[in-house]
């Protein structure tokens, strides 16, 4: 089944990037800005855009499309994967697929409408699809 969202970006100025570092906390994206429950993270990881539309996916199914989502990342760096079996020193390999560089205190996805037991049951299922340690917060 195919995604309704399609996370990766229209055009990009490069197509391939370096993979960086993961350092400090994050200074951006760091606040409950729309809705009143969210999960924010607490380790740096990559998550990648499947990651992003599970946890998505999972959300609108336990609150049966009830309250409204944010989500307030966006996967915008290529990953690169090489072919098998090729030798050292060729070039890099080319895009395979996007991620989004995740820093602790990012705020993830953000719930509106919804008792506060409902949200934290549906944050605590995406939370096993994400590959981080994150925390519930409330805003206020």
């Amino acid at each position: 089944m195919l995604s309704s969202i399609n996370y990766n970006p229209k055009r990009t100025r490069f197509r391939k990037q370096h993979r960086g570092r993961m350092k400090g906390i994050s200074c951006r994206g760091n606040n409950i800005c729309f809705g009143t429950y969210a999960i924010k993270a607490i380790e740096p990881a990559w998550i990648t855009a499947r990651q992003i539309e599970a946890g998505r996916r999972v959300i609108a199914r336990y609150t049966r499309r009830g309250g409204k989502l944010w989500v307030r990342i966006f996967p915008d760096k290529p990953i690169t994967i090489r072919p098998k079996e090729t030798r050292m020193g060729t070039s890099k390999g080319s895009p395979e697929s996007w991620v989004s560089v995740i820093k602790p205190g990012r705020i993830l996805y953000e719930m509106n409408g919804v008792s506060e037991a409902l949200a934290k049951k549906a944050m605590k299922i995406v939370v096993s699809k994400i590959p981080i340690k994150t925390k519930f917060v409330i805003s206020g």
